[in-house]
């Protein structure tokens, strides 16, 4: 079995467009560098940056309820802090994150942006060291097989873009579905990192939406259920220990099976 690292993205801000990458360095324990730092309150969910606790997705600007954000595109730099807001080609909003003047300014575009679809005020949240906006309690770090999304294509009947996944990591070399077989396992990279894949990763509605045109076009959860009884499509990893990850190097599989 050989799997090749196809790609790998970062997703700052939940909900907002992914940021490709060519290398990574992973610490042990820690989530993906740079991945879900930021999410924006739809109205009050009571979050509490000094007891961060796991919120339901719902609670934010969401690709399963707010398709439109798929028609921005974000860049997020890190040595200024900065979030950078595109539509259509241009820049419309811009923000020093770590600012309340920069907070403003984003909460202010997205509540010019899409105001029947807001709850409340929006809110820009930070995580706090140790804390991130996944989906998942222990969604530390997301892979996506290429095989899996081109077999899902043949279900569909039509393209399927990968990023619909808004996975970390795309990989190569698996057959359709064999990323399932790896939960237990320990992949590890020629740099010394180690990943145990924990689960499956089920799929929501979220998926339905073209990230390039934010249209609600196709009907995945759905579309899983029907040809293979379940909605999963990925699978989430642990990082035992750090190391890099670059585009186009391998992930072997340990032999030794852990309990998860």
């Amino acid at each position: 079995m050989s799997i090749r690292i196809a790609s790998l993205q970062r997703y700052p801000v939940k909900g907002l467009s992914p940021e490709p990458l060519t290398q990574v360095s992973l610490t042990k324990g820690d989530y993906f560098p740079g991945d879900r730092l930021f999410a924006i309150e739809n109205g009050p969910a009571g979050f509490d940056p000094d007891n961060p606790q796991h919120q339901p997705k719902i609670k934010f600007l969401m690709l399963m309820r707010n398709e439109s954000l798929a028609r921005l595109r974000t860049r997020y730099l890190d040595s200024i802090t900065t979030l950078f807001i595109e539509q259509g080609g241009r820049e419309v909003a811009r923000g020093d994150l770590s600012t309340k003047e920069g907070r403003l300014a984003i909460e202010a575009f997205f509540r010019r942006f899409m105001p029947k679809e807001l709850r409340g005020a929006p809110k820009l949240l930070t995580a706090p060291q140790g804390f991130r906006f996944t989906d998942s309690r222990r969604g530390f770090v997301s892979l996506i097989n290429l095989a899996s999304v081109r077999e899902l294509e043949k279900v569909v009947g039509s393209a399927v873009d990968p990023l619909r996944f808004r996975g970390n990591i795309h990989i190569e070399g698996l057959d359709p579905w064999a990323e399932f077989d790896l939960v237990g396992q320990v992949l590890t990279t020629p740099s010394g990192a180690r990943l145990k894949v924990t689960k499956r990763i089920e799929r929501c509605a979220a998926t339905n939406v073209d990230p390039q045109t934010g249209l609600r076009d196709l009907q995945i959860p759905k579309s899983l259920m029907a040809a293979y009884g379940h909605f999963d499509c990925g699978i989430y990893a642990e990082v035992l220990d750090g190391g890099t990850l670059e585009i186009g190097e391998d992930l072997e599989a340990e032999q030794t099976t852990l309990a998860l």
